[in-house]
């Protein structure tokens, strides 16, 4: 039996800046794990890449030589009833990476998954389908995670996430970091440069995906990503380079080209997802029966620069112009097209920046909001916040990453206005290692957070959110450890936040 596998007729053009040529290494094949995700129904994609030596042009392999790869998709994790099962190519036209589009299984089941090439068996990953469409359901358990930064941190915060029993994982963006930094952990960038060919992007992916924590968490359950800034280049926006206008459009979509074709390399999405050189489409949309629908958000890709040499400002004409664009004009009829026609009971945006209003100056005359997050591209914002409130949308929740630290916020009718109507919440997800250690309080910040009535929780540690959804109530553990720059913090519950079906707002658990 043969399944749609993305690594047998890819029709994509060659690579951009790719070596030519590459020493022929053997050894283990299977040294970056295995993954899946974008789970359906009836379907998930398994991935994993041919890399004896990861770190070594096209990972060890040689190049041009295409390798037979078979794969197995089994009820039991012994193998014993094996229920799909084909073979595929890794080309070294897409660095001998493998996504198999799996379909023909049954929905909200669990599922075990390997590769083998040759007399090489990969190791064992899990896997579940998400329930049937329109199905009821009675709980849906989530973890959200974003922003790992190997350089200044290890990835503890994974090895508690593979203990919990979870259905799915979202990954919100900067999966790896573009400097060239080195720290002081041992765990310094290879190359030692900010990333530009498409070797350069391949070499960091596997360098990431070499962590054993990494591939644990990738082993134990699905996941559905997205991209943020820095798998490109830092605060980058659409054709603006962080370097712009040194490095002209031309020069920056090239890299643009190089860093999302070795993201879905690395990453388990469909073919559907296979960059067009600069451009890759990201949004997607999955559904869990009648409980809750996920539409995950591109906030990079299409939005216009940022103002302000991308720094803060006050509120003004410009960041208030309505035809500034954070996700585009399509995504944004996309998103209300999908929230018009959802049946489910919660309503979610998986998206990368900070969506609530954040003044970060809230004791003076005057205002400061980051012009990187939805407080530069107001309009957009509020027709989304309007959007939720005038269409009576379903229990609207924002998932957030990107700022290194825990928020939960209510999003209100009128961010201007305390007693402005709530409309939904925003959780917004720590990193799991970007900014090191982090403490249990920041004073300023701390401050800060008591001046936005909004802003209901804070906390600056490391760690991940776990989330509980029922027909009547999410919950929402914010999960830290105590540090990150040495293995082996425990972890515990910081805050529990209960949201109840139909009583759009945050009350602590």
């Amino acid at each position: 039996m043969t399944g749609a596998a993305a690594g047998l007729a890819l029709a994509a053009g060659a690579p951009v800046a790719a070596t030519p040529t590459a020493p022929r290494t053997r050894g283990y094949p299977f040294t970056l794990g295995v993954a899946s995700g974008d789970p359906l129904p009836d379907g998930v994609v398994i991935w994993t890449r041919l890399a004896p030596e990861p770190l070594e042009p096209f990972g060890g392999m040689e190049y041009g030589k295409k390798v037979l790869v078979r794969w197995e998709v089994a009820d039991d994790e012994a193998f014993r009833r094996v229920v799909r099962h084909g073979t595929t190519f890794a080309l070294s036209e897409y660095a001998h990476a493998v996504h198999v589009d799996v379909r023909g299984l049954r929905p909200s089941a669990e599922y075990f998954y390997r590769f083998m090439a040759g007399s090489d068996i990969s190791p064992v990953g899990r896997t579940k389908t998400a329930p049937a469409l329109g199905a009821g359901v009675s709980a849906l358990n989530f973890a959200f995670v974003s922003c790992q930064h190997r350089v200044v941190g290890y990835y503890t915060p994974y090895q508690h996430m593979v203990q919990e029993d979870l259905d799915v994982v979202f990954h919100l963006g900067d999966y790896i970091y573009e400097g060239g930094d080195q720290g002081t952990l041992g765990r310094g960038h290879f190359p030692a440069r900010t990333l530009a060919t498409l070797d350069d992007f391949r070499f960091r992916f596997a360098q990431y995906k070499t962590d054993p924590d990494l591939q644990a968490a990738h082993a134990a359950f699905p996941w559905i990503v997205t991209l943020d800034d820095h798998e490109v280049l830092s605060n980058w926006a659409s054709k603006y380079s962080f370097y712009y206008p040194q490095e002209s459009f031309e020069q920056f979509l090239v890299r643009r080209a190089n860093a999302f074709r070795a993201y879905w390399e690395h990453m388990p999405l469909r073919l559907a997802q296979l960059p067009q050189g600069p451009d890759m489409p990201l949004y997607r949309r999955f559904a869990f029966g009648n409980l809750a629908e996920f539409s995950v958000l591109d906030t990079r890709q299409y939005r216009d620069n940022q103002l302000y040499n991308d720094g803060t400002a006050p509120p003004d004409a410009l960041t208030r112009d309505p035809s500034r664009q954070m996700i585009g004009a399509q995504q944004e009829q996309w998103l209300f097209d999908g929230l018009t026609n959802s049946g489910a009971t919660w309503n979610v945006l998986a998206q990368q920046v900070f969506f609530s209003q954040l003044d970060l100056d809230p004791n003076d005359a005057g205002e400061r909001y980051v012009m990187d997050a939805w407080d530069g591209y107001e309009a957009q914002r509020n027709r989304i916040v309007d959007f939720f409130h005038d269409r009576n949308i379903a229990n609207p929740v924002v998932l957030t990453g990107d700022v290194h630290a825990n928020n939960a916020c209510e999003i209100k009718k009128n961010f201007d206005d305390s007693d402005s109507a709530t409309v939904g919440v925003e959780l917004v997800g720590t990193s799991i290692s970007s900014s090191g250690d982090g403490a249990d309080t920041d004073p300023g910040r701390d401050a800060l957070a008591s001046q936005l009535p909004h802003i209901k929780y804070y906390n600056v540690q490391r760690g991940y959110v776990r989330c509980q959804v029922t027909p009547e109530q999410w919950r929402t553990d914010f999960k830290v450890v105590p540090y990150v720059s040495r293995p082996g913090a425990p972890i515990r519950t910081d805050a529990t936040l209960v949201t109840e079906n139909g009583r759009p707002g945050l009350e602590f658990g």
